[in-house]
């Protein structure tokens, strides 16, 4: 009887060693392949299943899990110095995470090393994995050492990416972080990717060397043998972040945030001043597999059909919705707001032009096309006027430049109304004038405008630009003075319009240099030298306009039949001052009109546009002294002509324009003097 219990003693020890076998066989060293009966310390969402997997979340939001090894451990031994160095540990655990997509999934597993007493209650179930807040995140306090699998790249941590596997400190901020990987020993030893929510179970091992500080972490597919060359490999002495008086716990912290995803660890190791004990791969449970359920052919196949009907109805709906709604699309920023009433909206404006059809197209050219329109509303007749821009810089300058100059009141300005936005486009609103631009009627044979029209167009057109230089708020300078910019409205009322180019400056000011802008011969010779415009630049341009109204001549014409070379371009400006220097300057004058003018009246605009079109520009008058020679109120000053005051088209090549005339007339530097080419025709 005696024999019979000694040998049933015997066989319990056994077993109790077979027991403490299987967890590590000592209490520095534990090996769990499954987790089946094991007594864990879990907290959160981890729960152990009836197949053995640690399972930390289940794909609840916002869920933060610990799984804790119920032995503690001390890292640094209590009788030790505070100097001496902390123990080499090793651990290995094989993992798993399922996620619905590999690019939008929680947050990612850490194995972590931490103090006894540490509280998780704390920690927030997001992007800090359950570890830490985003007070405690960095505290040295928190003496805690953790390997991250994370699968959510957050900037506030400076991830690499949304699938790496970092060393950390104290902090998700990892001291070394590498994409997840493995270095293949038995093919040709290169980098293989992993993904770490692949629904394929994958191994890693974690190894600290106290005496040379390296810390070595390496992961691989299962089954597959520990490379040699591990993933990343850093060094960093753990006794500066373990205690010598502390036991401390060993575990694993997820969680899932704002993204459906489940974490599990399938199998675990860990040893103390040595390798971890290998875990047993086929006693591994496995990883759950999202399979659907069987179900009849009828529920499979109606479902999909009715979706898809669905589907394409919203689809179909929301695309008329939108093309509706994009027909009416406006660009509007916020600091729009304080232009709100000058700003038409884009569904006014496409009703008022009837959709801008072409039968509603006034005009068209380099500035885009123009479309008569009249508002649903008011029924006032509008010209609409479609330019492209860059909405990225200086438009809204530009947009307040359009304001103010929509704030201008004169007779003979065409009144800019407001403006709209519309993707890359910009959308000028202007009074509508009925009779068009002057440069239709001036060359045209259908309605020859009388010597009498001509003359208050001109007086017209000098008292607006009296008003832009010298009588509104600030000195407007067009820049762009020409007979298509001169519109005429239901009276033959001469209105200038198109400032588009205009620039505005401060009285008192300096006007900024800028770039040359304009129409080839009516830009004023010094431009090309200072590219700065002045209201002296506008009179030059005036005084061009002037000789064209009269004489019915475009600013740069080819010479006529007969000349010595008829290849070259003469200037109107050029042409009219060889006649005056004849003594036949009334020889100029618009054939159309059958000499019914005023002579006086020709004489002084012929004049006065040689004058105001001097090469000089201090030998101009202003258009203040303009308004009085035209009135009758100043004399003219007594003007002589020389050739060598007035060869504008030479002076130009001179001052720089030799890139607009060449482009526009390539012939003209041939030309050293244009009275030679005027000879021929005397």
């Amino acid at each position: 009887m005696l024999h019979v219990k000694l040998i049933c003693f015997l066989l319990f020890l056994a077993g109790v060693n077979l027991v403490a076998c299987s967890s590590g066989g000592s209490d520095d060293r534990f090996v769990y392949s499954g987790f089946t009966g094991r007594n864990l310390t879990l907290d959160g969402a981890a729960v152990i299943t009836r197949t053995g997997l640690l399972e930390l979340t289940n794909g609840t939001l916002r869920k933060k899990a610990h799984a804790i090894h119920p032995v503690q451990f001390h890292f640094r031994s209590p009788s030790a110095s505070s100097t001496a160095a902390a123990r080499s540990f090793s651990t290995s655990f094989v993992f798993g995470i399922l996620c619905p997509d590999a690019d939008a999934c929680g947050h990612g597993i850490v194995f972590f090393v931490a103090p006894s007493e540490y509280n998780f209650a704390a920690a927030f179930p997001s992007q800090y994995l359950g570890l830490f807040n985003n007070i405690s995140n960095g505290d040295a306090a928190n003496h805690i050492f953790g390997v991250e699998l994370d699968t959510d790249q957050n900037n506030e941590f400076r991830d690499i990416d949304g699938n790496h596997v970092g060393v950390d400190i104290n902090s998700l901020n990892s001291i070394e972080a590498s994409s997840a990987g493995y270095y293949d020993d038995s093919n040709d030893h290169g980098f293989h990717n992993l993904t770490l929510a692949s629904h394929e179970a994958k191994q890693v091992w974690v190894d600290y060397n106290g005496t040379s500080k390296q810390i070595n972490v390496a992961m691989a597919p299962l089954r597959t043998a520990k490379p040699a060359r591990p993933l990343l490999s850093c060094t960093y002495d753990l006794s500066t972040v373990l205690l010598t008086d502390k036991p401390y716990m060993v575990g694993f912290s997820s969680a899932t945030g704002s993204f459906d995803s489940k974490h599990y660890v399938l199998g675990w190791s860990f040893a103390m001043d040595g390798s971890a004990p290998p875990i047993d791969i086929d006693k591994l449970p496995k990883l759950p597999r999202f399979a659907p359920k069987k179900r009849p052919k009828l529920v499979e196949i109606i479902p999909p059909i009715a979706t898809a009907a669905l589907i394409v109805a919203v689809g179909i709906v929301s695309f008329l919705l939108i093309r509706r709604r994009m027909r009416y699309t406006e660009l509007r920023e916020d600091w729009e707001v304080e232009f709100g009433p000058h700003r038409f909206s884009y569904k006014d404006l496409l009703h008022a032009t009837d959709g801008f059809k072409s039968k509603n197209l006034i005009g068209a050219g380099g500035f885009g096309r123009v479309y008569k329109g009249v508002l649903p509303l008011s029924k006032s007749e509008i010209a609409v006027k479609k330019v492209s821009h860059d909405s990225k810089q200086g438009m809204k300058e530009f947009i307040a430049e359009v304001v103010s100059i929509g704030r201008l009141q004169h007779r003979n300005l065409v009144q800019l109304l407001g403006y709209c936005r519309r993707k890359g486009e910009l959308l000028l609103v202007y009074d509508y004038m009925s009779n068009g631009s002057l440069d239709k009627h001036l060359y045209s044979d259908k309605q020859i405008l009388g010597w009498g029209q001509r003359f208050q167009i001109i007086k017209g057109i000098a008292s607006a630009l009296l008003y832009l230089h010298e009588e509104w708020e600030k000195v407007i300078i067009h820049r762009d003075i020409k007979t298509s910019n001169v519109l005429l409205d239901s009276e033959m009322n001469s209105r200038l319009g198109d400032f588009g180019l205009a620039r505005l400056y401060d009285r008192g000011e300096d006007p900024q240099t800028t770039h040359v802008v304009g129409t080839i011969g009516y830009l004023a010779p010094e431009l090309g030298r200072s590219s700065k415009a002045t209201p002296l630049t506008d009179i030059f341009a005036f005084g061009i306009f002037i000789l064209e109204v009269t004489c019915g001549r475009r600013p740069i014409v080819q010479a006529p039949q007969g000349g010595e070379d008829q290849r070259n371009p003469v200037l109107l400006v050029d042409w009219v001052l060889e006649h005056w220097h004849d003594g036949s300057i009334t020889d100029t004058v618009d054939a159309k009109l059958h000499g019914n003018y005023n002579i006086d009246e020709v004489c002084l605009v012929l004049k006065l546009g040689l004058l105001c079109a001097h090469p000089l520009s201090n030998a101009r008058p202003t258009i203040r002294q303009v308004i009085k020679y035209l009135n009758g109120d100043m004399a003219m000053p007594d003007l002589t002509p020389t050739h060598q005051s007035f060869e504008t088209l030479t002076l130009m090549q001179n001052q720089g324009f030799d890139s607009y005339v060449m482009s526009s007339y390539p012939s003209s530097m041939a030309s050293t003097s244009t009275i030679s080419n005027l000879s021929a025709q005397k």
